[in-house]
């Protein structure tokens, strides 16, 4: 495994980070229980999660990730050999189960704070991350900004400052975004260093080989402002690992579970999907490899999160650490960036 420190900190973490979001949902207790055993003897020591967990968030799973790994952490001890990030959820009507409202207030976060802790049987968290903005901003598949009706007043002043009790408290060693955008990384940035507030160690954002968005804005930002990217989805729910490529049916995976979630399902990603595999064949390595290695290489990463629902999946995405791709095979990818460019944002 190799290992990079959490941004302003003295925290070791694994460059590849166990994604659980599938824990609850496609995958059982035991199954999950069994990830983090392996993960974790593989030099594994970083687990993201999220209240809203399992996927796709429904009342009837709300938080059954978070319970799985608390479940684990109880039965093996192992909470102290674990760097570990869950999430609040921001607004979205959907979500209307998960508490009284769903924002960024104070009393909301001390409420999701500690229905998490509860769940995870653990007294803090090391990352603690707002899951995407309260305001209306472009994620989750939209590739530029629109101007809107938003109700939304900048509190982020507010937030952390709610935030910097909690950590006083313990409960929080360090706080993160997922989903954000260039300007909100700068206003939080700006709070830290105006008034002294905690500093955002991560940002949790998508970024695979189907979308590099996150270089423009997001990867100066970072890097000027020593922010970790926490790079999610990047095998574009599995697309990028080729299974779809000779047109069969795939009747368990998460694109054919849940169709709704179309982030990576257009034409474009498919035809860059088979340029990439041909790259990866002409360099004797398979798609997984490229995938993960292109992202493992890149300045602003501290760690990679990979999910997957059977172990021979998780085996092959962490043994990816110790693939390192030529300047021939990163220049080859960018010709294909350039002709497809990001293609499922």
């Amino acid at each position: 495994m190799k290992y990079t420190t959490l941004p302003n900190t003295d925290i070791k973490v694994s460059k590849i980070c166990l994604g659980t979001m599938t824990f609850g949902e496609q995958n059982t207790e035991a199954e999950g229980h069994a990830q983090m055993d392996y993960a974790l003897a593989n030099g594994v020591n970083f687990f993201d999660t999220a209240e809203m967990y399992s996927v796709p968030g429904r009342q009837e799973t709300y938080g059954s990730t978070e319970r799985i790994i608390g479940t684990w952490f109880n039965k093996t001890g192992n909470r102290d050999q674990v760097v570990l990030a869950t999430k609040i959820a921001g607004p979205n009507p959907a979500f209307a189960y998960m508490r009284d409202k769903v924002d960024f207030s104070p009393a909301s976060i001390q409420y999701a704070l500690d229905q998490s802790l509860q769940r995870l049987q653990t007294d803090y968290v090391d990352i603690y991350q707002l899951h995407w903005p309260e305001r209306k901003a472009n994620f989750f598949g939209q590739r530029g900004y629109k101007k809107q009706d938003d109700a939304w007043e900048d509190n982020i002043h507010e937030v952390l400052t709610t935030l910097e009790g909690f950590v006083q408290q313990g409960k929080i060693k360090h706080i993160g975004l997922s989903n954000e955008t260039p300007w909100g990384l700068m206003r939080f940035i700006e709070e830290h260093k105006y008034h002294n507030l905690p500093k955002i160690k991560t940002v949790q954002n998508p970024y695979s080989l189907l979308n590099r968005s996150f270089e423009v804005g997001n990867a100066e930002v970072c890097l000027r402002e020593n922010i970790g990217l926490l790079a999610y989805s990047p095998m574009a729910f599995g697309l990028l690992s080729g299974k779809f490529l000779n047109g069969k049916q795939h009747p368990t995976s998460r694109l054919a579970l849940f169709p709704q979630m179309a982030r990576y399902s257009s034409p474009q990603s498919a035809e860059a999907t088979r340029l990439y595999n041909e790259i990866a064949q002409q360099h004797g390595l398979t798609l997984t490899q490229l995938a993960l290695a292109f992202i493992e290489q890149q300045p602003f990463l501290t760690s990679t999160i990979i999910g997957a629902t059977t172990m021979e999946q998780l085996k092959e995405n962490i043994d990816t650490i110790q693939v390192t791709l030529s300047e021939e095979v990163l220049k080859a990818i960018d010709a294909v960036q350039a002709i497809i460019p990001d293609p499922a944002p």
